[in-house]
């Protein structure tokens, strides 16, 4: 197996390992992975098993000898030839995903659900498809495999894939009266808003493409708009059309000289995700008389198309304040305040992007006085200063920003503590937690570890592949970290970042100041 687990996907293989399901075999069998999951409750494994009402009281209904044991490590419970089995389909499914894969609960869920045996079959019967679930781990990680191609223009199928409003009411039947007036009203505004927001969906989404080159948030829009022509398809085309009065819509001539008008791309984008999501609130109204289930469904699309937009913003914004950040400097507090301001100072005038103050050993008053220190020497500058893991003393310091790691604070706990224009960024070891940063909402990302390095040990490195995964799926601005050195930098620009994080390439010269002054001017050329 090349494959490795995430944290959450390790505690429930260990929480399985407490069940037992077969006493002919101590291996590892699939309902005790089913349990193991389920024990994470908040985990999205456990989210997708509650839709579909299956819970730990249902799976030992199915499967009755199931029972506890004492939990033995997990190493010492041998996995059974099925979840080998399970393990190499969603193995086979992931292909085209960044090795090294990591699967997380979702993953494991897949694999249940996709490989053939009795466990599969009983999900199947309670609603879990293995297609349906498979686009659903994609939508998750922002990842569709193969290219992502030029679409042709979209022909909505007149057959709905559920239900027509006409099947909604089981009193109406086709042969019935004409809808309505009031409800024929409902359905006019559904289609008008439903046309507004298919339009503005995709107006966000050729921005997204063609101007920000974002591939990760074009797919977040794309499925956004697909799930909202699935959504609106209970309605039918042929109710819809019929129901349509292009021709004595008072609305069609109400114009404002204002709508005729946009300064530059940034405002068109702007106004369409308003579009967007006024128009998703007048869908999710008028729905609620006629489909209130569709009504809740779109609810939800509005408020991912709020998230949307939020991180859209925040990849702009820090495109435009990082613009000048290529190099990025990690030092530590130094042997006095003194030794620090002179080397904050000359990596400033070398020309250093920012300056990160990371130090476990110091007293935090010591390490918030050298914080200072370093917010002194780089005030009126062009080099911004960011503290590791502090938030609070960021905040007391006056630094540009945090950055945190995949175990310190979330992006909402910091920027609770910094408020709006601090900056946070976040380290990340895989493209999945890229992802998931950039719709936390990080100004930025640490990618790594690229290389061993001489100042933080790590058991394994995610190498160059990774970086080049993050440079094609993400534009948030990104650092390449770890064992980078002038003398490595061209394979880290070949993988198509051209942003590095550097700390034992300068603390360990003899002149701080003339490393990072090389380094900078290969980043420039």
């Amino acid at each position: 197996m090349r494959s490795t687990f995430t944290p959450g996907a390790e505690r429930a293989i260990a929480v399985a390992a407490g069940w037992i399901s077969s006493d002919e075999s101590d291996e590892l069998g699939l309902p005790e992975v089913l349990m193991g999951l389920l024990a994470e409750p908040e985990c999205r494994a456990a989210l997708v098993l509650a839709r579909h009402q299956i819970d730990a009281q249902s799976v030992r209904r199915r499967f009755p000898s199931l029972r506890e044991i004492d939990a033995p490590p997990v190493d010492d419970r041998h996995h059974s030839r099925a979840w080998h089995q399970c393990l190499q389909t969603v193995e086979d499914l992931l292909i085209e995903y960044p090795r090294p894969l990591e699967l997380a609960t979702e993953h494991l869920l897949l694999a249940l659900v996709a490989a053939e045996s009795d466990v599969s079959r009983w999900l199947a019967e309670q609603g879990l498809a293995a297609d349906v679930l498979e686009a659903e781990v994609h939508r998750l990680a922002g990842f569709q495999p193969g290219p992502l191609p030029l679409e042709p223009l979209e022909v909505e199928l007149d057959e709905p894939r559920r239900p027509s409003i006409l099947s909604i009411n089981p009193n109406r039947t086709e042969d019935d009266q004409p809808l309505a007036s009031e409800e024929l009203s409902a359905i006019r505004i559904i289609d008008a808003a439903a046309n507004r927001a298919g339009e503005g969906l995709r107006v966000i989404e050729d921005y997204l493409r063609f101007h920000l080159d974002d591939r990760h948030l074009t797919r977040l829009a794309k499925a956004i708009r697909h799930e909202l022509t699935a959504a609106l398809s209970v309605f039918g085309n042929k109710v819809r059309h019929a129901a349509r009065e292009t021709q004595t819509d008072v609305g069609a001539s109400v114009t404002l000289p204002s709508e005729a008008q946009r300064s530059n791309l940034s405002a068109v984008l702007a106004a369409s995700f308003k579009r967007v999501e006024q128009s998703l609130r007048s869908l999710e109204e008028f729905s609620k008389t006629v489909s209130p289930d569709t009504a809740a469904a779109l609810e939800q699309l509005r408020y991912r198309v709020y998230t949307l937009e939020r991180v859209t913003d925040i990849t702009q914004t820090s495109l435009e304040r990082l613009a000048d950040a290529q190099l990025y400097v990690l030092i530590d507090g130094g042997r006095s305040e003194s030794q620090i301001r002179g080397l904050v100072k000359s990596l400033v005038a070398a020309g250093v992007g920012i300056i990160q103050l990371r130090d476990k050993h110091l007293p935090d008053r010591e390490l918030l006085a050298r914080a200072r220190v370093v917010r002194e020497a780089t005030a009126d500058t062009h080099t911004l200063f960011i503290m590791n893991d502090r938030p609070d003393l960021a905040l007391l310091s006056g630094a540009d920003g945090v950055h945190v790691g995949q175990d310190e604070l979330s992006v909402k706990d910091a920027r609770r503590i910094l408020g709006t224009r601090g900056l946070v960024g976040v380290s990340t070891h895989s493209l999945e937690q890229a992802h998931a940063a950039v719709l936390d909402g990080a100004d930025y990302l640490g990618v790594g570890p690229t290389f061993p390095s001489g100042t933080k040990q790590f058991s394994e490195f995610a190498g160059v592949e990774l970086l080049r995964a993050v440079a094609e799926e993400v534009r948030l601005p990104a650092f390449a970290i770890g064992g980078i050195t002038a003398a490595n930098l061209s394979e880290v620009l070949a993988a198509g970042l051209t942003r590095i994080a550097v700390s034992g390439a300068i603390s360990s010269e003899e002149d701080p100041a003339a490393a990072a002054r090389e380094l900078a001017e290969l980043l420039r050329r």
